[in-house]
Protein backbone atom coordinates (compact mmCIF):
# COMPACT_ATOMS: atom_id res chain seq x y z
CA UNK A 1 0.00 0.00 0.00
CA UNK A 2 1.25 3.46 -1.12
CA UNK A 3 1.83 6.00 1.86
CA UNK A 4 -1.01 8.73 2.02
CA UNK A 5 0.77 11.81 1.99
CA UNK A 6 0.35 14.79 3.92
CA UNK A 7 1.51 18.15 4.19
CA UNK A 8 4.95 18.00 5.84
CA UNK A 9 5.40 18.38 9.43
CA UNK A 10 7.68 18.99 12.02
CA UNK A 11 8.07 15.36 14.54
CA UNK A 12 5.66 15.07 17.04
CA UNK A 13 6.84 14.07 20.68
CA UNK A 14 6.23 10.79 20.76
CA UNK A 15 7.94 10.43 17.12
CA UNK A 16 10.73 12.37 18.49
CA UNK A 17 11.29 10.62 21.57
CA UNK A 18 10.75 7.14 20.29
CA UNK A 19 13.48 7.96 17.52
CA UNK A 20 15.95 9.75 20.38
CA UNK A 21 15.81 6.41 22.38
CA UNK A 22 16.49 4.18 19.49
CA UNK A 23 19.25 6.00 18.21
CA UNK A 24 20.28 6.68 22.07
CA UNK A 25 22.09 3.09 20.84
CA UNK A 26 25.87 3.07 19.70
CA UNK A 27 26.29 1.71 16.09
CA UNK A 28 28.00 3.18 12.49
CA UNK A 29 26.14 6.07 11.78
CA UNK A 30 24.07 6.96 14.85
CA UNK A 31 25.46 10.22 15.64
CA UNK A 32 25.03 11.66 12.03
CA UNK A 33 20.76 10.30 12.55
CA UNK A 34 20.78 12.30 16.03
CA UNK A 35 21.96 15.18 14.30
CA UNK A 36 19.57 14.93 11.55
CA UNK A 37 16.42 14.33 14.00
CA UNK A 38 15.59 18.84 14.51
CA UNK A 39 15.83 18.80 10.50
CA UNK A 40 13.16 16.18 10.19
CA UNK A 41 9.82 15.97 9.34
CA UNK A 42 6.83 13.62 8.69
CA UNK A 43 6.04 13.51 4.82
CA UNK A 44 3.42 10.98 5.10
CA UNK A 45 1.44 8.33 6.63
CA UNK A 46 1.08 4.85 5.79
CA UNK A 47 -2.70 4.15 5.99
CA UNK A 48 -5.71 5.80 7.56
CA UNK A 49 -5.46 5.53 11.91
CA UNK A 50 -1.32 4.13 11.28
CA UNK A 51 1.77 5.46 13.30
CA UNK A 52 4.14 4.66 10.84
CA UNK A 53 5.37 7.83 8.99
CA UNK A 54 7.50 8.55 6.53
CA UNK A 55 10.19 11.05 6.76
CA UNK A 56 12.58 13.46 5.07
CA UNK A 57 15.37 15.39 6.42
CA UNK A 58 15.89 19.08 4.74
CA UNK A 59 19.05 19.62 3.42
CA UNK A 60 21.81 20.60 4.71
CA UNK A 61 22.73 17.58 7.20
CA UNK A 62 25.18 15.42 7.94
CA UNK A 63 24.83 12.25 6.06
CA UNK A 64 25.37 8.65 7.59
CA UNK A 65 27.30 5.80 6.45
CA UNK A 66 24.86 2.94 7.26
CA UNK A 67 25.72 -0.64 5.02
CA UNK A 68 22.15 -0.66 4.74
CA UNK A 69 18.68 1.03 4.85
CA UNK A 70 17.40 -0.42 8.25
CA UNK A 71 19.05 0.67 11.33
CA UNK A 72 20.87 -1.78 13.37
CA UNK A 73 18.64 -1.87 16.26
CA UNK A 74 16.41 -4.14 18.25
CA UNK A 75 13.44 -2.21 19.83
CA UNK A 76 10.64 -4.34 20.59
CA UNK A 77 7.61 -2.60 22.28
CA UNK A 78 5.86 -3.85 25.24
CA UNK A 79 2.57 -4.10 26.77
CA UNK A 80 1.45 -3.27 30.17
CA UNK A 81 1.84 -6.95 30.87
CA UNK A 82 4.77 -7.02 29.52
CA UNK A 83 4.43 -9.07 26.34
CA UNK A 84 6.27 -7.93 23.00
CA UNK A 85 3.54 -6.53 20.73
CA UNK A 86 5.27 -5.55 18.38
CA UNK A 87 8.93 -3.69 17.21
CA UNK A 88 10.12 -0.17 15.75
CA UNK A 89 11.69 -0.35 12.94
CA UNK A 90 13.73 3.09 11.13
CA UNK A 91 14.39 3.19 8.10
CA UNK A 92 16.98 5.80 5.91
CA UNK A 93 17.27 6.46 2.57
CA UNK A 94 20.20 4.71 1.24
CA UNK A 95 21.81 4.33 4.56
CA UNK A 96 22.16 8.60 4.73
CA UNK A 97 19.27 10.07 6.29
CA UNK A 98 15.79 9.01 8.10
CA UNK A 99 13.62 7.77 5.79
CA UNK A 100 10.50 5.87 8.03
CA UNK A 101 9.60 5.02 11.13
CA UNK A 102 7.28 1.86 11.34
CA UNK A 103 5.60 0.30 14.03
CA UNK A 104 5.57 -3.60 13.02
CA UNK A 105 2.97 -5.24 15.33
CA UNK A 106 2.65 -8.60 16.16
CA UNK A 107 -1.45 -8.69 17.32
CA UNK A 108 -4.19 -8.88 15.44
CA UNK A 109 -4.83 -5.29 15.90
CA UNK A 110 -3.16 -2.50 14.55
CA UNK A 111 -2.08 0.05 17.23
CA UNK A 112 -3.16 3.28 17.42
CA UNK A 113 -0.92 4.88 19.25
CA UNK A 114 2.84 5.11 19.27
CA UNK A 115 4.65 3.52 22.32
CA UNK A 116 6.21 6.31 24.58
CA UNK A 117 9.72 5.40 26.45
CA UNK A 118 8.94 3.96 30.06
CA UNK A 119 12.09 2.67 31.90
CA UNK A 120 14.36 2.45 29.60
CA UNK A 121 12.48 0.71 26.81
CA UNK A 122 9.62 0.83 24.06
CA UNK A 123 5.96 0.74 26.15
CA UNK A 124 2.46 1.03 25.16
CA UNK A 125 -0.15 2.65 27.20
CA UNK A 126 -2.02 0.81 29.23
Amino acid sequence: MAPLTTNARSLNADERAVLEHILSAEFDGASQLRSQLDRTEVTGVWGTDSVSVDLQVREPCEHAALPTELVPVDAPVYDASGSVVGMILVWTDRGATLAALEFAWVTDEMPTSPPTVVDGRLSLPS
